[in-house]
């Protein structure tokens, strides 16, 4: 077993390193300059247009058996927010310094424009499935360039990606949260949520995914509020705190962690796990919301990525830094739990456990769901659902008790050859976009409910909805 890790571990780390230190880091920083401009920064232009969104008649309601644009929003947020805001966040700046955190920001303010051509993207070419809808880069990769073999490669990567090597990273940091807060064994941590997993994804507890969908929004809001009330209470440190992340961001100070460089490539990374702009996998959520305009949902989701790491990650980040302990030597959940112990009280820790367990677990749902979509997406076939399900929760138990480098490696090298692929194939189809924006915008100036009909930008081919009839069957609904 033990070789066996050592060969994984050298593979991932070499595969790391063409990515991350060669091609990923720039092209995500290119790509999202180019669809900042390209989209005459949708990101900033329409930041009131997307809070309006969320509470829009058509966008928080949906019809019989459907997914409003509010409900898709959530599901995605969901995913997003967890382990990469809690445990991510505190492996940057462990491992970049605090100048990490800049990059986080820089990532997000760009990626946001990414994140609304991908959304978009998957919006125009859904399809149905049954009452509901299905989509993501697999679709748009079949449907616009003809290319179902790129298709059935990006559903592998992401069921790869999202039900496997996620899922480990999140029970590696409930495990590890939970050894920190109660000294629990993180064997038996890990059979725990191995169990509670099988029981969700084989059908028998549905109750437990609805409750999760309630809880996680809650603790979300209640982790920020301990974050506003640790900011309070250090309101005066906060200015120097900015002038560190400042100053760390460019090498001038190079107290922690190697510079520019690993604060730029640790940010970026962590930035990338955590809000997932431009990696192809909110897509698949984004596909499901039944609106009147794919623009609406790509506004929508762009907010998203501000939501996660302008606001959440921030929070974590603000927290630690405060402490003064994050040179330490601690990584990960642990080093979040000490730093806001620091602040707060012993009882902190145990708080920051019981919120990643809520977080990292609809989390390994959520994954476990975008992997199994991908799979119907190559072939529906009940015997690969089953080798798919049985791989899942071994992954889950193998997380608890593996090092958190190794699966803090594999999660870097399978998302970044998810983001690689996907962003060079919105990249091709970024114009539809661009021109459903237009669109968009054109008939909010005209003070219309924008309605979208495929035939309205030239050249856009194999879409399925998107027809007029389409509309007067949501009107009946």
């Amino acid at each position: 077993m033990e070789f066996i890790t050592r060969i994984v571990e050298n593979i991932v780390s070499v595969g790391n390193d063409i990515l991350w230190s060669y091609l990923l880091i720039a092209l995500l920083i290119i790509a999202g300059i180019y669809f900042t401009v390209a989209s005459r920064f949708v990101q900033f232009r329409y930041i009131g247009e997307m809070f309006r969104l969320l509470t829009d008649k058509d966008t928080v309601k949906a019809g019989k058996n459907s997914v409003s644009s509010f409900q898709a929003f959530t599901i995605s947020t969901a995913s997003r927010v967890g382990t990469g805001n809690l445990a991510g966040v505190a492996s940057a700046i462990a491992l970049g310094g605090p100048g990490a955190i800049f990059w986080m920001w820089v990532i997000a303010l760009l990626g946001s424009a990414t994140a609304f051509v991908e959304s978009t993207l998957a919006q125009i070419y859904k399809v149905k499935d049954g009452e509901a809808f299905r989509g993501g880069p697999a679709y748009y990769m079949e449907k616009a360039l003809g290319a179902r073999w790129l298709g059935i490669i990006f559903a592998i990567l992401i069921t790869f990606c999202f039900g496997l090597v996620f899922n480990s990273v999140q029970s590696n940091t409930i495990a590890l949260a939970m050894n920190s807060a109660f000294g629990s064994d993180t064997m038996v941590i890990g059979v725990i949520i191995s169990i509670l997993t099988a029981i969700i994804i084989f059908g028998g507890v549905q109750r437990i995914a609805k409750v999760t969908s309630v809880v996680v929004p809650v603790m979300a809001l209640i982790y920020l509020f301990v974050a506003f009330i640790v900011i309070i209470m250090n309101l005066t440190a906060i200015p120097s705190v900015f002038v560190l992340i400042f100053e760390s961001a460019f090498g001038l100070e190079q107290a922690v962690g190697g510079g520019i460089g690993a604060a730029m490539m640790m940010g970026i990374k962590r930035g990338l796990f955590s809000n997932e702009a431009g990696m192809g996998s909110a897509p698949n959520a984004a596909a499901t919301a039944n609106v009147s305009h794919p623009a609406k949902q790509g506004l929508v989701q762009s907010l998203g990525v501000f939501v996660d790491t302008l606001i959440i990650c921030s929070a974590t980040a603000l927290i630690i830094l405060l402490s003064g302990d994050f040179a330490s030597g601690a990584v990960g959940i642990e080093l979040t739990q000490n730093a806001l112990a620091s602040q707060i009280g012993e009882w902190a820790s145990i708080f920051v456990a019981i919120a990643i367990f809520l977080f990292a677990f609809s989390s390994i749902i959520g994954n476990y769901y975008y992997g199994e979509t991908n799979i119907e997406f190559i072939k529906k076939s009940k015997t690969s659902v089953m080798i798919y399900r049985l791989a899942a929760i071994g992954m889950v138990l193998f997380g608890a008790i593996a090092e958190f480098s190794l699966v803090w490696d594999m999660a870097d090298f399978t998302m970044g050859l998810m983001a690689l692929m996907n962003i060079l194939v919105i990249f091709l189809l970024g114009k539809f976009a661009f021109a459903a924006l237009a669109d968009y915008g054109k008939q909010r100036k005209a003070g219309k409910n924008p309605e979208f009909l495929a035939t309205s930008i030239p050249g856009l081919k194999n879409v399925e909805h998107w027809k007029k009839s389409d509309f007067e069957q949501k009107g009946n609904e």
